[in-house]
């Protein structure tokens, strides 16, 4: 088969010096050696945020779809924002992050970014609860995160559980699917959750639906491999496929309604270390207006955890009774 070698070199680092001493990681010259976590989290950490003294911008938008049954999917709103990420690479390997984001809903023809929406399935028209994180924080290490939503007896994620060999004890080395063909380097990146729905059906009896929630996200990264594996270069851009499937969210107010489905969405997502230019103009201009302080780099390096859509919307929408 033609792609043989390149499967074989994503698990083998190019050349002899990849364990050599020298530069940041550990290393001299332009290699990564992707059986080693500490390649790993170097690479990771570089690509989805930066090692530069400021944060890198990704900016993403794309489409949602509402799935019911075996009816054809319908294109319901667009959805769009951007993130600011930094990372630091620590003396030990590990790589500290921080950032925050935004995500809103828009009309996909304007890009407008939308206060009101009129559901289709219940004819009601509803307000639009955007979503803000500015706790993304955390030090990844040699094991695999496993994040922590919900109760304490929700099971927690596993990322990337799907592409990891996990050990007999349960954990996983930070080992991630790279593929490298020819100057192009792909990696996919996912997490599936599923834990209790902070939208409780006694206080928001319309947003909540179900017991519940298993939001999972999907992400298909491409960049270039010397840009990578560069250690003079403290970021690398990329270009990214992003998909997204969830319960109805809550802000559509799909409980009770009896329209059992949910949402699928598919995404671009882009960084190239050009600052704000590459957000889409009504995004920013949106942002600036209405939440300009995420305009603004984080400025601590303290423990963070990531906040879900549903348990913003149950921290900040009061009960509907």
């Amino acid at each position: 088969m033609s792609f043989t070698p390149n499967l074989i070199r994503q698990y083998m680092a190019p050349n002899s010096d990849a364990s050599s001493a020298g530069g940041p990681g550990g290393h001299s010259g332009h290699s990564l050696d992707f059986t080693i976590p500490k390649d790993n989290l170097y690479a990771f950490g570089k690509l989805w945020f930066s090692f530069d003294d400021k944060p890198c911008i990704a900016a993403f938008h794309g489409l949602n779809f509402g799935m019911v049954g075996d009816q054809r999917l319908k294109p319901l709103f667009g959805y769009t924002g951007f993130g600011m990420f930094q990372s630091k690479l620590l003396d030990n390997g590990n790589v500290r992050i921080r950032g925050k984001e935004v995500g809103y809903f828009n009309d996909p023809i304007t890009g407008d970014i939308l206060e009101t929406w009129d559901n289709p399935y219940t004819g009601e028209t509803v307000e639009v609860f955007n979503f803000l994180n500015d706790a993304i924080r955390g030090e990844l290490t040699p094991e695999m995160p496993k994040f922590q939503f919900g109760d304490a007896d929700d099971a927690p994620t596993l990322m990337n559980e799907g592409t990891i060999k996990t050990r007999e004890d349960g954990s996983a080395p930070f080992i991630l699917p790279w593929e490298r063909y020819g100057d192009n380097v792909m990696l996919a990146w996912d997490y599936t959750h599923r834990y209790k729905n902070p939208v409780t059906k006694d206080k928001w009896p319309k947003a909540h639906t179900g017991t519940y929630i298993n939001p999972s996200e999907h992400f298909t990264f491409q960049t270039n491999y010397d840009r990578l594996a560069d250690r003079s270069i403290p970021s690398a851009d990329f270009a990214c496929g992003f998909s997204r499937m969830s319960p109805w969210w809550p802000w559509m107010k799909m409980g009770g309604s009896g329209v059992e489905g949910m949402i699928f969405g598919r995404m671009n997502s882009h960084k190239s270390n050009q600052g704000l230019t590459d957000v889409p103009p009504k995004v920013l201009a949106y942002t600036e207006k209405h939440h300009p302080e995420y305009l603004e780099a984080p400025d601590d390096w303290d423990d963070g955890f990531p906040k879900g859509t549903w348990e913003s919307y149950a921290e900040h929408v009061p009960p509907e009774v």
